[in-house]
This record gives C-alpha cells, structure tokens and sequence, in this order.
C-alpha cells in the first residue's frame, strides 16, 4: 500500500472516532437504555441462524481449503452477536466500546481488514488475517451500542461478503435486500427524525418554484417537474402544495410530473399517494402523474408547448456509469443522461449529491471503502441527536436503509458472469466504468459544466428556509441540536453552508458535508 493511501486510512481513523470522543464530553452520547421487547417482532430478519459445520468455499481464484474452521468461527462469532443484540437489547453488552481510545482501535482494525480484502492485495496470507479479523471485530461490535459499533458492525459484514463471494452459501443471508415493505418504512423513519431528505427536497422544491414563478408570463402558468428517481414521491407534496395556494379560480396551474421508478407497483403505488394528495387542495390546481419505468425509451417522455420543464435529479447520478461497461436496464451513463437533460432544453435541473471529501481521483476498492466510511460514520453518529439507543426506529433505518447501502457500495463491483474454465461465475467489474458515489462539489462542477451547464445561484429564501427547517426540528426534539454559523468542527450538530458563492447549498454534521443541492442551466 503507498504512503499517500496509510495517510488516508490513518486520517479517516482519527477523524472518525474524534467525532466520538468529543460527543462524550458533552455529554452528548450518554443516553438510557431502557428495555425494549418490541425487537422480537424482528425474529424473521435479524439474519441470524443456526451456523452448519465448516464447508470448503472459494474467493476468486483462491482457495479457502484450510481456512474452514476460521470461516466457521466467523460465521459463529457474527450469530452470537446478533443473537445477544436481540434478546439484551437493553443492556450494556461485554466489549460495547465506552471511549474514543477503544473506537479507535475498533476503526483501526476495521481498517486493517479492508486493507487484507482488497482485490489488489489479496493472497493466501491476507485470506486468514481478514477472518481473523473479522472475527475479532464481531467480539466486539453491536447493532445497539454506539454509533462506532455501530457503523463498523455494518462495515464487517459488507467485508465479510465480500471475502466469501457470491458462490458462498453464506453470501446471500449477508447481502439480504429488506422486502420493499420493509424499506419503505424504514425510509419513512429516516424522513421523520432527520432534516437529511426533507433538506434536499424542500430546498430543491423552492429552486423550481422560483424558476416556473420567473417564466409565468410566458408558460401559460404549465409546470412539468421530470423525475428520474421518483421513488416514494415524498418530495412532492410541499410542491402541490405551494402551487396550490398561489392558484385562483381565473388562474389556474397545471402541474405535471413525470417519475421514473424501478416497478410498476412502485409507480402506481406513488401516483395513488400524490393523486390522493393533491385532492385535498382547490380545484384550481390540476396535477397529473406519468410514471415511466427506468430505462424506458425517451419517446414516452410528452412535452407541451410553452411549459416551464423542470429536471430533478436528487442522488439520481450515483447509480450511473461515467463510461462503458457491463451494462443493466437502468444503469445509463452519466454522459447519456446529461446529454439527454441537456436536449431538453429544461429552465432548471436541480441536482442533490451525496459529498465527498477525497481528492484522489482513485477509485481502487480502498478509496472507496475509506470515502464510504468517512460518510456513514457521520450519517450513524447524526442518527443519535434524532433518536435514543433503544429506539426501534433507529435500528430499522440502519438496518434497512443505511446497512443495506453500505454493503451494497462496497460490493457493487462483484457481479454475476459467465462461467469460465475455472468455474468462474463471479466477475470483477472495472471502478473506472462507475460514478463515483461520493463526490467533492468542485469534481461534480466540473462534470456538469464539461455537459454544458451553467450553476445558478440559490436564493436566499432558500438558504433561510433551509435554516429554520434545522431550527424547527429543535423544537419538537430535544435531542436534536445544531451547529451555530460559524462554529468550529467540533461543537457537533447539523449546519447549513452555502458554497460556490451562493450556487449551492450543503447541509453538514459537524465539519462533514453529507448532502449538497445545486441548480443549473443548459448553455443554448
């Protein structure tokens, strides 16, 4: 590994558990553990069994003949924890990690697992030190303990998979997907208790709202919001709304959405909900719904005449492709897509990304992990201003939500192929074919500029409305805190920071940026 990459690893291990520490002093993270009997409803998904005797299993082209019995004491070591998260859950377990010195270590060992697992150094010796790591770090992680535990509970399974590949039996109870049922309740969670979704939406709804309000006089007062991700159509409702109240019996507003989604049912089930909703407003506003499935030809997109088109893309661009490669039915490139917004001729394409830190331009698996974990250490750590240890809810969005996103990244690249002549069946995807899922706003600039876009400035109603939506928060949840304007890396808490002299808006947790919303224009 190269000196630049330990510096990286040994910076993210710092910064990670400093967050930890400082939380402690305050106070922050010491909270009643009250016993809860409403996990045993749980019992079908805690994705914990009864482990068989040792099986030989392969990992790419090497052999776990030998390692049985370290494969075998993994496996054991991650059914006991599961086992003791569920049945104490209100209780302290042996090893829960109390201080920043012992989540530093737990970083560090976590660390020095992905570093034995990655591709590029993988080898007979580096087999045997990741179980063996592994298992000592299912000694002593815990889905309810702190936010470190926490993360890297979810970090070691994605690992784990990983090492075991896709031709494991073990690999499928790992990389268990939630039933659709189950993410959408655990989405709904997460958009209760965090400002995380509702600051993308409410601030990318008042950057359409101001642009179809500037081209009123010209667009026969037509909005046609064009959605490629539209998923539970939760960012809607505040927009029908907004309209609604600015409509007249002499002056109507059309409001048309197009959504892209992944299933019919999905569609169908958010045309119901947005219909439904919009009902229950004047009769001066009239909504309708298209949904297209992903990857549908752009024949079926309708466009009218004079109607102000409005293009949304909230983390729509982390599921594309940068160049060729493998392909599937609604992965297009990034190059595509851009292309495609560009030619019509939108009057704004707000764009929501997840944010960086890194400036390497690798995008080996190494630079991925360390990017994914510096990111979802923060989301885990923000989670506990929003809701206690002991709360259902909470480990149901990182259980469904946020531990199924970070397998799922971290092993993106390993996917079905043909059979080879050494009984192959799993193949390794090029990272330089894929967007980068995590990236710094000057790099995304970049991109979209290089596509012909030009930024806008987000107003300052925005920013101010982005503002009071943290201040609100406070005040039905005593939990909650913010970071004042102006105040350091570690007073802890969300913050609001307007960036690129005034084109883009991020919402933070402590010196982190997790989200950021910009606007922008095609150059005609």
């Amino acid at each position: 590994m190269e000196d630049s990459e330990e510096d990286e690893l040994l910076n993210l291990s710092l910064s990670v558990c400093s967050t930890s520490r400082e939380r402690k002093k305050k106070g922050k993270t010491t909270r009643s553990r009250a016993n809860n009997n409403n996990n045993n409803n749980n019992n079908s998904n805690n994705n914990s069994i009864i482990i068989s005797p040792p099986m030989v299993m392969t990992m790419n082209n090497n052999s776990y003949e030998g390692y049985e019995g370290k494969i075998f004491r993994l496996l054991q070591m991650r059914d006991h924890m599961l086992r003791q998260d569920q049945h104490h859950h209100h209780q302290r377990r042996k090893g829960v990690v109390e201080d920043g010195n012992n989540g530093l270590s737990l970083i560090h060992l976590l660390l020095t697992t992905a570093t034995a697992v990655d591709d590029n150094n993988n080898s007979n010796s580096n087999i045997g030190a990741a179980l063996e790591n592994l298992t000592d770090l299912y000694q002593t992680v815990s889905l309810t303990g702190d936010s470190v535990q926490r993360v890297v509970a979810y970090f070691a399974d994605a690992l784990t998979a990983r090492l075991l590949t896709k031709k494991s039996p073990f690999y499928d109870m790992l990389m268990e997907e939630p039933t659709s049922e189950e993410e959408f309740l655990a989405f709904t969670d997460l958009y209760k208790v965090s400002p995380y979704y509702q600051f993308a939406h409410f601030t990318a709804n008042q950057a359409i709202l101001e642009a179809f309000e500037m081209e009123e006089e010209r667009n026969s007062r037509s909005l046609h919001v064009i959605d490629f991700d539209v998923s539970y159509g939760f960012q809607w409702p505040c927009l029908i709304q907004s309209l609604s109240e600015k409509a007249t019996n002499g002056n109507r507003i059309s409001l048309r959405i197009t959504g892209f989604g992944n299933n019919l049912k999905e569609l169908q089930e958010t045309e119901s909900r947005l219909v439904s909703f919009s009902k229950g407003f004047c009769n001066n506003l009239v909504f309708e719904f298209q949904g297209l499935l992903r990857g549908s030809r752009v024949i079926n997109l309708r466009k009218k005449k004079n109607e102000t088109v409005a293009v949304n893309l909230v983390s729509y661009l982390k599921s594309l492709r940068s160049s060729s490669g493998s392909s599937s039915c609604f992965m297009m490139k990034i190059s595509d897509t851009l292309g495609f917004v560009h030619s019509l001729s939108p009057s704004i394409v707000v764009l929501v990304k997840q944010e960086g830190s890194s400036r390497s331009v690798r995008r080996n698996f190494l630079s991925r992990f360390t990017e994914s974990l510096h990111y979802f250490a923060a989301m885990f750590d923000s989670l506990d201003d929003c809701l206690p240890l002991e709360s259902t809810e909470r480990l149901r969005i990182e259980k469904k939500l946020l531990g199924k996103e970070i397998k799922s990244v971290l092993n993106y690249d390993m996917v079905d192929g043909d059979d080879d002549d050494d009984g192959g069946g799993v193949m390794m995807m090029d990272y330089n074919n894929y967007c980068t899922k995590y990236e710094r706003m000057e790099t995304l600039k970049a991109r979209m500029e290089h596509h012909g876009f030009v930024g806008i400035k987000i107003s300052s109603k925005s920013m101010i409305q982005a503002k009071l939506l943290l201040k609100m928060r406070t005040h039905y949840c005593p939990l909650f805190q913010i970071e004042e304007e102006g105040g350091g890396g570690g007073g802890g808490g969300f913050r609001i920071s307007e960036r690129d002299e005034g084109r883009a808006i991020s919402l933070g947790w402590q010196n982190r940026f997790l989200l950021t919303v910009s606007a922008w224009q095609p150059l005609l």
